[in-house]
């Protein structure tokens, strides 16, 4: 069953995404370039295509570049309006000040994103066994191979929740909280207003005591915390392989997606997800796998990057090796660098020809 049109949703990105630092010393990490456009257009696109019509945005970090790259939600198809909390709130605090923009009753489900998840699951199926059953709180739950590192969620036969365990280093299942939730507005109206409250340790297990009913909606369809640097890379090369569909990706799926005026030698092998960005440029010779080149950035003749990102207008020289590594806006690897396992180097670094590292922030 479809949406009714009229649904409402809150998107959550306040958050300051540090664990994606440098990307993110500029830029909030729902912004990042991800397969071609900002990541929340692939979320917007996907909750427009449920049904979703109205989203308010739960804004705290640089909260002014979230209007200005998506402005009143029409070109989306959608009304978006932005309520920003001084100092940060928790996730609880963040959904009931962001409710207060909400124009549905009080039995009215609403949908909650995070905005650092991709996910493939059906949200019409969660929202429909949501109103059907008459939860509380429906929770999208998803399995991991390491459950220890989420909420961990079990539940009974029945799909109701019997405890939320949050990163609990002994987990009793590997089906975790996967960050999308369906509220009844009544219960987020309850959420104390204007303090610091947490979802995931206060709301969920006290709505659990209380004996009010908390469904787990689960499934095994793709899923990914976009929060590392890893993950936002393979999330973006995943989009463009079309291992997960979105309907704003800007061009077909592929090995690899360019975007306007980029330029790649016939010569260069741009494979495996690569997102090659606006006027960036790959030479004769260089391999790139995997990754994300952003803007203008420049990758020579005989480098290799794989699984990387190179940030906007950074060059990478000829015969330099980049392997796991973020390297910042502006930044230069010279001639001969090889940069592997999780490297980081800063905006406007210069990395000279052969320079030796041994950190792994540069």
């Amino acid at each position: 069953m479809r949406s009714p049109d009229g649904l409402e949703a809150i998107l959550l990105v306040g958050g300051q995404g540090t664990r994606l630092r440098p990307l993110t010393l500029s830029t909030p990490k729902p912004l990042l370039p991800t397969a071609g456009v900002p990541f929340l257009a692939h979320q917007l696109a996907k909750a427009r295509a449920y049904g979703v019509r109205r989203v308010v945005f739960a804004t705290s970090y640089r909260a002014s570049m979230f209007g200005e790259a998506f402005g009143d939600g029409s070109g989306f198809g959608l009304e978006i309006v932005y309520m920003t909390e001084d100092t940060p709130l928790g996730t609880g605090g963040a959904i009931r000040n962001a409710a207060r923009a909400l124009t549905c009753p009080p039995d009215a489900p609403v949908l909650v994103l995070n905005g650092d998840i991709l996910s493939g699951h059906d949200i019409a199926e969660q929202v429909d066994l949501h109103v059907s059953r008459g939860a509380a709180v429906t929770l999208h739950l998803t399995e991991v191979d390491d459950p220890s590192r989420f909420g961990c969620v079990p539940t009974d036969d029945d799909g109701r929740v019997s405890a939320f365990l949050e990163k609990t280093p002994n987990p009793v299942t590997n089906r975790i909280n996967a960050g999308c939730y369906v509220f009844q507005r009544s219960v987020i109206d309850a959420i104390p207003e204007g303090q610091v409250v947490s979802v995931e340790r206060e709301t969920f297990p006290g709505l659990i005591a209380a004996g009010e009913l908390v469904l787990g909606y689960a499934d095994t369809s793709y899923w990914l915390d976009v929060g590392t640097p890893a993950a936002f890379v393979q999330g973006s090369a995943d989009l463009v392989l079309g291992k997960l569909a979105s309907p704003a990706l800007p061009g077909p799926v592929g090995e690899c997606l360019l975007l306007d005026g980029a330029v790649v030698s016939p010569e260069a092998k741009v494979t495996c997800g690569t997102v090659v960005g606006p006027r960036a440029r790959v030479e004769a010779g260089a391999s790139v796998r995997g990754s994300v080149l952003s803007e203008g950035c420049h990758v020579a003749s005989g480098a290799t990057v794989v699984n990387s990102v190179v940030g906007v207008g950074a060059r990478v020289a000829s015969g330099a090796v980049l392997r796991e590594v973020v390297v910042g806006d502006g930044a230069h690897i010279g001639p001969g660098n090889e940069l592997t396992s999780g490297m980081r180097v800063w905006p406007g670094v210069n990395l000279p020809e052969c320079a030796v590292r041994f950190s792994s922030d540069v």
